[in-house]
């Protein structure tokens, strides 16, 4: 190539290059950045996250009802012949008549992206949750989920700092609180309404 096309190629590469936005390289979460087991959390962290607390409050009547019960007739087959056994633990509605499920417990990224899809029923005293790395404001959606669900945002102390109820099925559309959490556990639509579980109650968490 001459030298004068070869400055010219180098100096177009050169301004496409300066062009280009910039991206941040991502910033690695503190070494001690793993959630804090409920009930040992460091003194003063009760009183510091009385003051800041963010609570979404639960209505008086849900925000959506939902047309039907049980499983959607258009779910899908499972893709996965041999879906994997996550191992499980227990929370505990301390605030509602200590009423207790037995979940799932997803932790590792594939665990979580997956979640409950493709499942056709769940006993009422049963649901998953959802350990996150980082306390933050999360997002779900019900893609191939095929019961409907109540979603459940609790923060690292146990507080319920807001829930999504009767979230449909086969639903890509997002569910969220505006309120950070670290956890989020998820059981079938209504369960929340018949047991008396509310925003801003505690839970227990046990073996999770």
């Amino acid at each position: 190539m001459p030298v004068t096309k070869l400055f010219v190629a180098l100096s177009l590469g050169f301004l496409v290059v300066a062009c280009e936005p910039r991206v941040e390289e991502p910033v690695p979460p503190p070494r001690d950045a793993r959630p804090v087991p409920i009930g040992q959390e460091p003194e003063g962290l009760e009183n510091h996250s009385a003051k800041a607390r963010c609570i979404h409050p639960t209505e008086d009547k849900p925000k959506r009802t939902l047309s039907r019960t049980g499983a959607d007739p258009a779910c899908p087959p499972d893709d996965l012949a041999k879906p994997p056994l996550l191992r499980e633990g227990k929370v505990v509605f301390a605030d509602a008549k200590d009423e207790a499920v037995t979940v799932e417990i997803a932790q590792r990224e594939h665990e979580r992206a997956r979640g409950l899809m493709y499942r056709k029923q769940m006993d009422e005293a049963r649901g998953m949750i959802f350990v996150f790395e980082r306390r933050e404001v999360h997002q779900f959606w019900m893609h191939n989920t095929c019961i409907p669900l109540d979603m459940l945002f609790v923060d690292d102390d146990g507080t319920i700092v807001g829930i999504e109820e009767n979230a449909p099925t086969m639903n890509d559309s997002t569910f969220s609180v505006p309120c950070a959490s670290r956890y989020v556990i998820e059981v079938n639509a209504g369960y929340c309404r018949r047991h008396g579980v509310r925003a801003g109650q505690k839970v227990r968490l046990e073996g999770i």
